[in-house]
């Protein structure tokens, strides 16, 4: 009934509280739809809130938890089973905490499917997490994940985009002679 994306989305952002792996689960099931919905992308901008917040980027929390506030605003949340007042007005919140630069807390999703919680603490609990775990803040690994991931793969990518690119243009250039 939920996307598996969604199912993962939630597991990280209430276990290891691992905001920008949320983000990356997101963007590629929004990346992948033939309907591209804004619900995913609020979403994704609140999870790169916090992720923010935490890291003390306070400005970069601010702009993504306004601009993740008017997208959510605008959709229905109802079949993801979110309570989406709650969401919002805990989002408004936050965004106060933001704007006086209170230290990060962590923030539990009001879902409102007792079925789909249940389905998210199982898969917490394989991925080695306690479901609605206080946030990681000390560990490097999550708090900065940006810098210590391995972008090995995204960087090969990007020069074979980049060759493909020369290569294109050289045929080009051949064909014109």
């Amino acid at each position: 009934m939920y996307p598996e994306a969604y199912i993962k989305f939630l597991a990280n952002f209430h276990g290891p509280r691992d905001y920008f792996e949320c983000h990356e689960i997101l963007e590629e099931h929004w990346k992948s739809e033939r309907e591209k919905r804004q619900i995913w992308v609020g979403l994704i901008q609140l999870a790169v809130s916090l992720y923010h917040q935490r890291r003390g980027n306070y400005s970069g929390a601010y702009r993504m938890m306004e601009s993740a506030i008017k997208i959510l605003e605008g959709e229905s949340l109802g079949f993801l089973s979110i309570d989406q007042e709650a969401l919002l007005q805990m989002m408004r919140v936050r965004l106060d905490d933001i704007l006086h630069k209170r230290p990060y807390y962590s923030l539990n999703l009001p879902i409102t499917d007792h079925q789909l919680i249940v389905k998210c603490i199982n898969l917490c609990e394989q991925m080695g997490y306690e479901w609605g775990n206080v946030a990681q803040i000390h560990d490097e690994k999550i708090v900065h994940k940006h810098r210590v991931r391995d972008r090995s793969s995204v960087i090969n990518e990007r020069k074979r985009q980049l060759q493909m690119k020369r290569l294109s243009r050289e045929g080009k250039a051949g064909q014109q002679d």
